[in-house]
């Protein structure tokens, strides 16, 4: 029995470890953030407390009760008294408003309208953190890459300076070389030091943004596919193909406040009420009143009020209606130059892979068989394998900002 729970439990091991070197894909963050972070999730309770709103849109104004005495005389004693004369009694009174139904609505429509609003934040904020997810996700993934050719060169450097120690005894290199080697072997370590600290940066981004220990450590997956955004067929002409969700939220605030201006509006149509008046006399017959009520809102005074705030909804739409078309514009322009840097990024990139960094590793092999051969020096050798190593670490920041730029672009247009 102890041999199958120590089996069960090595199994068990095992597979949280194999679970745990799972590469996590940048679709899983994003998802991941998306359901965790709390800066998305709360506009489901925004949602939710203007649908608790809509609910009692329509409700009224309570009824009101009023009960008390009515004409009682100073005297108490003139109470007794059972003639005409003695009006005294307790009245007691109800009385119910009964709003425009119109009004009632117009607010419902309102309220509603204020629904879509939070949905329009909420997807332009996991657009933003899409954003932020894909930044970080990149940056380590170029880190790693850069960090392995950044091992392996070290490496290499370390061969050469063995080799160059062990022919200095037979004057085949030359003391400065090796110091100069030495140095720039230092240097790939502090090179090393920092690439380490951008992945370490960016897991504590990736862990921050997924909601959990920001020291939880992952691997990822380093596989770069760059996408096909050509210019020719995605270029955006005019403002009217933007359908952002922040420009959404614009678009729908201008219509609510549309709403909210014509509930104001609405303010000048009377309202209507009813009040019934029990009076139990103590001297004459008991008696009642039943009495109608309407407001009257056109009245100089008081319309000054919804006149005033439908007057300055009205230049709220109109400045609201500016800001859509500021918003619209600056994302055209922003689209179309991600998408135009995207496009000579990519270039530069297929030049340093078929022209640069081809040609640079031809120049160092060339000094490589060279030095092998005795018949090049090590400064030779240091100066081609240094311009390579810069070539190839320019690439991947080359590729940096090319997956940068695309990750700009998918902000820009709100791609998923």
């Amino acid at each position: 029995m102890k041999k199958i729970n120590g089996t069960i439990l090595f199994l068990l091991h095992v597979f949280f470890l194999q679970a745990q070197n799972k590469p996590i894909k940048l679709d899983q963050v994003i998802d991941s953030i998306e359901k965790n972070f709390p800066e998305i999730i709360k506009y489901e309770s925004k949602v939710q407390a203007i649908q608790a709103k809509v609910k009692g849109a329509k409700a009224w104004m309570p009824p009101t009760l009023s009960a008390g005495p009515d004409q009682f005389f100073y005297n108490p004693s003139l109470l007794k008294d059972k003639s005409d004369m003695n009006r005294a009694g307790i009245t007691l009174s109800v009385e119910q408003m009964i709003p425009n139904n119109k009004k009632l609505n117009a607010k419902k429509n309102y309220l509603q309208s204020l629904v879509v609003i939070q949905q329009n934040n909420s997807e332009w904020t996991k657009n933003t953190f899409r954003y932020y997810a894909r930044y970080l996700y990149y940056q380590r993934v170029v880190a790693e890459k850069t960090l392995k050719l950044v091992q392996e060169n070290k490496e290499l450097l370390t061969m050469l300076v063995n080799s160059s120690e062990a022919k200095f005894p037979y004057n085949q290199s030359d003391l400065s070389s090796i110091f100069k080697a030495k140095g720039k072997l230092q240097e790939l370590k502090n090179m090393e030091i920092m690439l380490q600290a951008s992945i370490a940066e960016s897991n504590i981004g990736l862990n921050t943004l997924m909601n959990r220990d920001v020291n939880t450590s992952f691997s990822i997956d380093t596989g770069i596919t760059f996408k096909d955004y050509e210019p020719k067929k995605l270029i955006y002409k005019d403002t009217s193909s933007i359908k952002r969700s922040d420009i959404l939220s614009v678009q729908n605030s201008i219509k609510s406040m549309k709403l909210n201006k014509e509930l104001m509006s609405l303010q000048r149509r009377p309202d209507f009420g009813a009040k019934f008046n029990h009076m139990q006399m103590l001297g004459m017959p008991n008696q009642y009143s039943l009495m109608g009520m309407v407001t009257i809102p056109v009245v100089p005074w008081s319309s000054k009020m919804y006149k005033s705030e439908v007057k300055s909804m009205s230049f709220e739409i109109d400045a609201m209606i500016k800001e859509k078309e500021a918003m619209q514009l600056m994302a055209l322009r922003m689209i179309n130059e991600k998408l135009v840097m995207l496009n000579y990024g990519k270039i530069q990139l297929q030049n340093y892979q078929s022209g640069i960094i081809p040609m640079y590793k031809k120049n160092f092999e060339a000094n490589l068989i060279a030095y092998k051969q005795n018949t090049g020096n090590l400064f030779l050798l240091l100066d081609s394998w240094e311009m390579l190593l810069m070539k190839r670490m320019g690439f991947y920041n080359k590729t940096l900002e090319v997956i940068k730029l695309e990750a700009d672009y998918e902000y820009e247009t709100e791609l998923k």
